[in-house]
């Protein structure tokens, strides 16, 4: 399989990067639900605190008598029943982080480049330098790779600085280098475009 390499005018250069068959093999979707599932649990930062009728400062004189009144029963002013009183099984800090083998992230970032790679949703654009900060230019080249103002992730190995700047005005854009790549980033894009140093780096390391 051929992915076309675009210039920085979003034209067609009429080179070609190829993929090895064994590329694309099945999908492995619980994998993927499982990485997914593990990269949103790890954005937790389970600090959520309330605070139990030990924990809160008050009196502990007993309020009313224990019986005679006629009232159920109450203890002193820190009982959760009463108003600024202690919470009964509240949220206490705990860490949200699951636990996935390497090889798995690994897999379910496959799985995603090869859908991405079948339905035609990965572009690819040579390196090169961009010399004025100007948003409207980046916007041309996203205009003539067709994405339609659809949500984009690029993936850069070293960026510039000028495309940089240029595009992260764009609302549907979005930047990661190869070392942050990471599976939900990936899934959540409609389009990925690869800068061809990145690209190649990948699919030495996938296929």
């Amino acid at each position: 399989m051929k992915i076309t390499i675009f210039n920085n005018s979003g034209l067609e250069t009429g080179r070609y990067l190829k993929v090895n068959k064994f590329f694309l093999k099945k999908e492995n979707n619980n994998i993927l639900f499982l990485e997914i599932k593990r990269y949103l649990s790890a954005q937790r930062q389970g600090t959520n605190k309330s605070k139990e009728r030990s924990e809160i400062t008050g009196s502990t004189k007993k309020i009313q008598r224990q019986k005679g009144s006629g009232n159920a029963r109450k203890g002193d002013i820190k009982n959760p029943i009463f108003r600024s009183g202690g919470r009964i099984f509240g949220p206490k800090p705990r860490n949200f982080n699951i636990k996935i083998n390497n090889k798995s992230k690994f897999l379910a970032k496959k799985t995603i480049l090869n859908f991405k790679l079948r339905t035609n949703k990965i572009k690819v654009i040579e390196d090169f330098k961009f010399n004025i900060i100007k948003t409207k230019l980046v916007f041309k080249i996203f205009n003539r790779l067709n994405f339609n103002l659809k949500k984009s992730l690029i993936i850069y190995n070293k960026i510039n600085d000028n495309f940089f700047f240029s595009s992260r005005n764009l609302k549907f854009t979005n930047f990661l280098s190869i070392n942050e790549l990471n599976s939900y980033e990936l899934a959540n894009s409609d389009y990925l475009v690869f800068f061809e140093s990145a690209i190649k780096k990948i699919l030495k390391d996938v296929c």
